[in-house]
């Protein structure tokens, strides 16, 4: 199916944003961030469209807005290391936008923003923020480190990252036994609503029982009593026969009063 005009639109705004990511920004760049904000106002739309594209492709466009929004937003991060964690979360496209690209774009844009942010977080540790760089150090007119403290801010560093390697370590196993604790609850809550569902059935069949057997006894009731009425009436009558029967003939037998 032929792409629409919207789409065809917003795959060359999205082209356009991939590009000034990748490229090296000013800080009071304000254009890419309108520009996301016009992605995700055409990804709306193009979702409401009757004409729309595939499932597929409408995710994969949703990636990628989502991935610059999140990288706008990491940007906006006063610490490096704050930068660096939030890069990590973000997902970047997984199909490339146009068919020159042999990677995606976004993926590249990822890569380098991780190099950068990694980057910038050593030179925070390392004490060199707002220095020049060691190799331009005597270009810059500004003594170099010593191989000495090299090597103290290596070992630093590597004390640094092993901390958060542990840390990372016991968040992972805290929150693998919070797993297995919820798995065991969710078991143990299933087999408890299983038995009060079997209680339950068991209930209610014994009520369609009981039901059944009133029933049937209410019948057998009302027949006796219909039963019971018939015999009343019945002696009834003969008694009422009996009794005037009895007094024609205690009205013939008894002579006249003269």
């Amino acid at each position: 199916m032929a792409a629409s005009r919207l789409e065809l639109n917003l795959v060359r705004l999205l082209c356009r944003c991939e590009t000034m990511a990748a490229e090296k920004r000013d800080p009071d760049e304000w254009r890419l961030e309108k520009y996301v904000g016009a992605l995700e106002d055409m990804l709306q739309a193009l979702k409401t469209q009757a004409s729309k594209p595939a499932s597929e492709v409408i995710n994969e466009y949703s990636r990628k807005v989502d991935f610059l929004k999140g990288m706008l937003q990491a940007e906006k991060l006063t610490s490096s290391s704050e930068k660096a964690l939030a890069n990590q979360f973000l997902a970047p496209g997984r199909v490339p936008t146009t068919a020159r690209e042999r990677v995606p774009a976004t993926k590249t844009v990822h890569l380098q923003s991780r190099a950068r942010y990694t980057s910038e977080m050593r030179s925070e540790l390392l004490g060199t923020v707002g220095l020049c760089p060691w190799a331009l150090g005597t270009l810059c007119g500004v003594a170099g480190p010593s191989p000495g403290d090299e090597k103290q801010s290596a070992a630093e560093l590597d004390l640094v990252l092993r901390r958060h390697q542990n840390l990372q370590e016991k968040l992972a196993e805290e929150m693998l036994g919070l797993a297995r604790s919820l798995k065991t609850n969710t078991l143990a809550a299933q087999s408890v609503i299983k038995k009060d569902n079997q209680t339950l059935s068991h209930s209610l069949k014994m009520a369609d029982q009981n039901l059944e057997k009133l029933k049937t006894e209410s019948e057998r009731l009302e027949q006796h009593t219909q039963k019971s009425v018939n015999w009343l009436l019945w002696a009834m009558l003969i008694v009422v026969c009996f009794i005037f029967i009895t007094m024609i003939l205690f009205i013939r037998i008894m002579p006249k009063l003269k």
